[in-house]
C-alpha cells in the first residue's frame, strides 16, 4: 500500500498493512546484507501478501464497501472528467438564483480514441466533494442546494438542444439538509428533474462513481442505462441515517448497510443498476488510471449502443427499463368465506 493511503487506513486493512509491513522490511535487509540470501522467504511472503489481499477485498461486507466508497483519495467527478474528456467547458448557475458548486457541468469531448467511441461532444455533469476542509466547504461535501438540480436540468436541456448525449456521474452523500435548501424549493427540484430525465429525447448514462444517497443522486440520476463502480454504493438512505431512525444510534451501520442491500450486486439483481464496473484490488484510489481506462470503455460500449436507437425507441426503451426495476410477487386472493 503506497504511503500516501496509509493515513487513510481502513480497519479490516490493517492485518494486510502489517504483513506488507514485515515485507518491506525484509526487503531492506536483504538489499543491505550480501552474505544471506532472503529471496525464498520474500517470495514466501510475498505469495502470502497477495493472498490475504485478495482474501479481503474479494470478501468485503456491504459496509466495508460503502467506506472504500468513501475513501478520501477516491477519484471524484473532476477526475474523471479530466481523464475521460478533452476540451471541458464547466457551464455555471441555473439562471434563477445562483450558481451551486455542489454539482459541476458542461461540454465536452469524450476521448473516442482511447475508449473505442469516435470523439463526440458530450454534456458531462456530477456531484464534485472536496479534497481538503477548504474545498468540501465550498462545494459542501457535495450536497447540492436546489439551484445545483435546477443548474444540472438547464444543462440536460441546452444538451437535448444540440442533440448530444448526457454522461452523469454519481457522487453524493444527499442532497443538501438545510433549512434555506427547503425553503428554495430543494423536493420541486428533484422531482422536477426526475419528470424532464423520464422523456428527454437524447441518451443519458449514469455512472455511480462513488456514494449514491437518496434524492441527492436520483435528482440527476435517471437516464437510459446505469452503470456502478464495484465499490460504489446507492441505496434510499445512507447506512448511519438508517441505524439511527431504526436504532436510535448510529451503532448499529453495519446491520443497516446489510439490510439495505446498497451494493452493485445487490442492485443488478433488482434491475437498478445494468452493469458493474470493475475496480482495481483495494478500491479505485490504488490504480485510479486502471479505472479510468475500464470506466472509460464501459461507456463507450453503452453510448455506441444507445447512439443506434432513434428518439421514440430510446425514450420506449426507458419508460420499459424504469418500469422494469425491481422485484414483487402477486398474491392470490384468498377464497371469501360465505
Amino acid at each position: 500500500m503506497p504511503k500516501s493511503e496509509s493515513q487513510y487506513l481502513l480497519d479490516f486493512e490493517k492485518p494486510l498493512v502489517e504483513l506488507e509491513q514485515k515485507l518491506d522490511e525484509m526487503r531492506s535487509l536483504d538489499a543491505g546484507n550480501l552474505s544471506i540470501d532472503l529471496s525464498g522467504e520474500i517470495a514466501a511472503l510475498e505469495t502470502r501478501v497477495q493472498e490475504l489481499e485478495r482474501s479481503i477485498y474479494e470478501n468485503l461486507t456491504r459496509w466495508q464497501r460503502v467506506q472504500i466508497a468513501r475513501h478520501p483519495l477516491r477519484p471524484y467527478t473532476q477526475d474523471f472528467i479530466d481523464a475521460l474528456t478533452d476540451n471541458f467547458v464547466e457551464l455555471h448557475g441555473d439562471r434563477a438564483y445562483g450558481d451551486d458548486r455542489a454539482i459541476v457541468g458542461g461540454f465536452a469531448t469524450f476521448k473516442g480514441d482511447q475508449h473505442g467511441y469516435r470523439d463526440r461532444t458530450v454534456m458531462v455533469m456530477g456531484h464534485q466533494k472536496g479534497r481538503d476542509t477548504k474545498e468540501r466547504k465550498f462545494r459542501r461535501f457535495g450536497m447540492p442546494n436546489p439551484e445545483g438540480y435546477r443548474k444540472a436540468l438547464r444543462l440536460m436541456k441546452l444538451a437535448a438542444k444540440f442533440n448530444k448525449p448526457v454522461l452523469a456521474l454519481l457522487d453524493t452523500p444527499g442532497a443538501f439538509p438545510g433549512l434555506e435548501a427547503e425553503q428554495r424549493g430543494q423536493a420541486e427540484a428533484i422531482a422536477r428533474n426526475l419528470f424532464e430525465m423520464a422523456r428527454l429525447p437524447v441518451p443519458i448514462i449514469i455512472v455511480v462513481i462513488g456514494e449514491g444517497a437518496s434524492g441527492g443522486a436520483l435528482g440527476i440520476g435517471v437516464g437510459d442505462r446505469m452503470l456502478m463502480l464495484e465499490n460504489a454504493w446507492y441505496s434510499v438512505i445512507a447506512p448511519e441515517s438508517c441505524s439511527s431512525i431504526l436504532w436510535r444510534s448510529w451503532d448499529y451501520k453495519e446491520e443497516a448497510a446489510r439490510a439495505l442491500k446498497l451494493t452493485a450486486p445487490d442492485l443488478v439483481d433488482v434491475g437498478v443498476v445494468d452493469q458493474i464496473v470493475p475496480e482495481p484490488i483495494g478500491g479505485a484510489h490504488r490504480d485510479p488510471e486502471q479505472l479510468f481506462a475500464t470506466t472509460g470503455q464501459a461507456i463507450a460500449q453503452v453510448m455506441n449502443e444507445l447512439s443506434q436507437l432513434s428518439v421514440p425507441d430510446l425514450l420506449d426503451a426507458r419508460l420499459q427499463n424504469l418500469d422494469s426495476m425491481g422485484i414483487f410477487e402477486e398474491a392470490e386472493a384468498e377464497a371469501s368465506v360465505a
